[in-house]
C-alpha cells in the first residue's frame, strides 16, 4: 500500500485540531506567542532596514547589544512599552497601539 504524503497545510490543520481547537487556554497561549513573535520580528526588521547592528542600535537606545538580542528573540516575554518607545525614538519612529476585534474560530 502506498504511503500518503501529508502536505504542510494538512499538518498545520492537524496540529491545530489536536492541540488548539476547542481549547481556549491553549489558544490564549498560542496568541500570546504570536504577539511576542510579531514584536521581535518588527524590532529586527526596523533595525535591519536601518542598516544597524544590534550593538549600534543598543548604543542609540542606551542599552547593551545583549538586550537588543533578547528583544529580537521570539521567545522573549518581557517587551516593555518604555523600551519599545526608546527603540522607536532611536529609529525615528513612534509606537502605536491598536485594539482589534478578536477573531472567533468556528
Amino acid at each position: 500500500m502506498a504511503k500518503k504524503t501529508v502536505s504542510a497545510t494538512d499538518a498545520v490543520e492537524l496540529i491545530h485540531r489536536r492541540y488548539f481547537a476547542g481549547n481556549p487556554e491553549n489558544l490564549a497561549i498560542l496568541e500570546e506567542a504570536r504577539s511576542e513573535d510579531e514584536v521581535a520580528r518588527k524590532i529586527f526588521e526596523l533595525r535591519s532596514k536601518s542598516g544597524l547592528t544590534q550593538a549600534q542600535l543598543a548604543k542609540l537606545v542606551g542599552t547593551t547589544a545583549s538586550v537588543i538580542c533578547r528583544l529580537e528573540d521570539a521567545d522573549y516575554e518581557g517587551h516593555s512599552l518604555a523600551m519599545l518607545r526608546r527603540i522607536a525614538s532611536a529609529l525615528n519612529r513612534k509606537v502605536e497601539i491598536r485594539f482589534v476585534p478578536i477573531r472567533r474560530s468556528a
